[in-house]
């Protein structure tokens, strides 16, 4: 497990760049956290690392956004509305899972239960300040010495 403290928005993506950097093609990475802690950022700090350059929002009302480098893809997608099988399945998750690129997963709080065994896990709390953020990261055994 690593641990950050971040103390901006900025900082909260060289965390995710830090993880994108070293993430595995067909890796599943599991966000946690709260309305407005941080996961759009993380993400696109990890798009960056994985080496795709191109802009990154929530993928809210489309469900899943797609994001390919010249040898990389991410499938960035937002479970904030699935409130069961049927809603997941619409998704095209189970695809996406064996698709070779790399998930990164929104709202993993609503489909915890079917979560691959070995995903990582990336946990963003909020603070008392508005602009920090606590990161809490298991499964990534390479940051586990960078930890802060």
């Amino acid at each position: 497990m690593a641990i950050f403290k971040t103390q901006c928005p900025a900082e909260t993506e060289k965390i995710g760049e830090m993880l994108g950097k070293n993430i595995k093609d067909g890796s599943v990475v599991a966000m946690f956290g709260d309305l407005g802690a941080g996961k759009t950022a993380f993400t696109r700090g990890f798009t960056k690392g994985m080496g795709i350059l191109c802009d990154v929002s929530s993928p809210t009302f489309a469900l899943v956004n797609e994001y390919r480098g010249e040898k990389r893809t991410l499938y960035h997608f937002d479970m904030y509305r699935i409130s069961g099988w049927d809603d997941l399945y619409s998704t095209g998750y189970f695809d996406y899972l064996d698709a070779g690129g790399c998930l990164i997963i929104e709202w993993s709080e609503n489909i915890e239960a079917i979560l691959p065994d070995d995903c990582i896990r990336v946990t963003i709390t909020k603070t008392e300040n508005p602009d920090e953020r606590n990161i809490e990261i298991i499964g990534a055994e390479f940051l586990e010495n960078t930890g802060g």
